[in-house]
């Protein structure tokens, strides 16, 4: 009998750690390496494609296949290196909960890795099909998107030049079979483009050369 409850202790032990391994949060090495392979830049207008998200979210389209076939808005986004988060926030708000604080620090310790300094990142927000409307879901991923950015920005001091964030709401499921899956909540780090390079300043002009007075002769 005692070695029945300690077998069945030792196995409850045992999950308990498979699930805490499950949900540990990545380290800033795993975030690198999904990220600094960037071979070249995605042309994608950002401000316009805020604009077709909110506009095919709002649109009430009398033929639409529906979340499982509903094309890709942005199907380019899958030629960038990613990496996908598991970010918590409050029901329907973009507020972080403190679970998710630790996987926002590794994000913020990747991106100031020297292999991702050169380079800029999208902040993209996703949202499971649910019983809102697809409206309200494209504005709490964008929310989502941007509080994340500010957290990076503010917290971190990540330079604000190198995050664009953007929700997709459920205009690009990360699972397009299972609509509804929580997987479809999870938020993408894309390594968009190499940061411009800012032209050199120009150098002051030098002040002319004092131009001696003839002596006077005594």
């Amino acid at each position: 009998m005692r070695a029945t409850r300690i077998a069945i202790t030792l196995g409850l032990v045992l999950l308990a750690g498979a699930a805490g391994a499950q949900t540990a949060a990545p380290t800033r090495d795993d975030i690198v390496g999904k990220l600094n392979h960037f071979e070249q830049a995605a042309e994608i207008d950002l401000p316009a494609l805020k604009t077709q998200v909110m506009e095919r979210a709002k649109a009430r389209i009398k033929n639409d296949p529906g979340p499982v076939n509903r094309p890709l808005i942005a199907p380019d986004l899958a030629n960038l290196p990613a990496f996908t988060a598991q970010i918590q926030f409050d029901a329907d708000t973009p507020i972080i909960q403190p679970a998710s604080y630790q996987t926002v620090g590794r994000i913020a310790d990747a991106l100031v890795h020297s292999s991702l300094l050169p380079y800029t990142f999208l902040i993209v927000g996703h949202v499971e099909s649910n019983s809102k409307t697809r409206e309200a879901n494209a504005i709490l991923s964008q929310r989502r998107a941007d509080a994340i950015r500010d957290v990076l920005v503010n917290t971190f001091k990540i330079s604000t030049k190198r995050l664009h964030p953007i929700g997709l709401g459920e205009e690009q499921f990360l699972d397009r079979a299972k609509p509804t899956s929580a997987v479809n909540g999870q938020l993408q780090i894309l390594t968009y483009a190499k940061v411009p390079e800012e032209a050199p300043a120009h150098p002051a002009a030098a002040p002319a050369p004092a131009t001696k007075k003839p002596a006077r002769k005594r």
